[in-house]
């Protein structure tokens, strides 16, 4: 075979979402999930069963965590997911199997078609890689005003944050006041470790996103996320091109 020819190999296993699953690990995860749905059942019994309470789920592993507790226990929250019309098309073959699993129809907020053409029309398709600032106005088009509309009349919502996440999100609570959309927001999973989370995946068989396999442990638009390497930071792979300090969208940002 000549030398100078390449041949492509399948990638090594993802260790990540392989944990070991052992006794305390195990344990830990009980434990830990029953503290979730208990939070998640009193939230229900704090906010109202009539669509109040609302968990935004992005198809991300720590949200599907969240999608099985919520749907398997057939608890009265609203979930619904943005579509910002640029996401990979594994997250959409997750939609659908998510749908067909749990025997459910999400609620799905596209962002409005008029303003997505006049960033587009004035910036170019891909400004989000020129500025921080071009970023995060395509984010606002994208997922901010859908997410305002998603959240319309809610008391509060719940989402799959994690506080070891990334520099932005270091000491998450449980629970907090969303000044931003004026409503509370739960973080059910705040002091969860990745390896906890994949272990309820795999213990629960939950699907996920075929993407995480592939080194994508965070996972948004297409064009803003990539595989990261070893030893990188979960979020190393979002908006890749920015600081650690500029690397979020604005839904999860509190005001100054």
């Amino acid at each position: 075979m000549n030398a100078a020819v390449s041949v492509l190999r399948p990638a090594p296993g993802n260790a990540a979402t392989h944990p070991e699953l052992t006794d305390a690990l195990r344990a830990t995860v009980s434990t830990k999930s029953a503290t979730a749905l208990a939070l998640l059942r009193a939230a229900v019994a704090e906010f109202g069963t009539q669509g109040e309470l609302a968990f935004a789920n992005s198809f991300g592993a720590e949200d599907m965590v969240l999608t099985d507790l919520i749907l398997s226990n057939a608890l009265p929250i609203t979930v619904f997911s943005l579509d910002t019309g640029r996401l990979p098309a594994e997250t959409y073959s997750l939609i659908g199997e998510v749908e067909r699993r749990y025997g459910t129809k999400l609620e799905i907020y596209f962002p409005d078609a008029g303003a997505v053409e006049t960033f587009v029309r004035s910036h170019g398709i891909n400004a989000f890689y020129d500025s921080v600032e071009l970023r995060k106005a395509c984010c606002g088009v994208r997922k901010m005003e859908p997410l305002r509309r998603a959240l319309a009349g809610r008391k509060a919502w719940i989402t799959g944050l994690r506080a070891a996440q990334s520099v932005t999100r270091a000491g998450l609570p449980v629970r907090e006041f969303d000044s931003a959309n004026g409503l509370e927001k739960l973080n059910p999973l705040s002091d969860w470790t990745e390896a906890e989370v994949w272990a309820y995946i795999r213990i629960n068989e939950v699907p996920y996103n075929a993407l995480h396999d592939q080194f994508y442990p965070s996972i948004g638009c297409a064009p803003c996320t990539r595989a990261i390497a070893v030893g990188e930071d979960v979020r190393a792979g979002r908006w890749w091109w920015e600081n650690p300090e500029t690397k979020e969208c604005g839904l999860h940002v509190k005001e100054a």
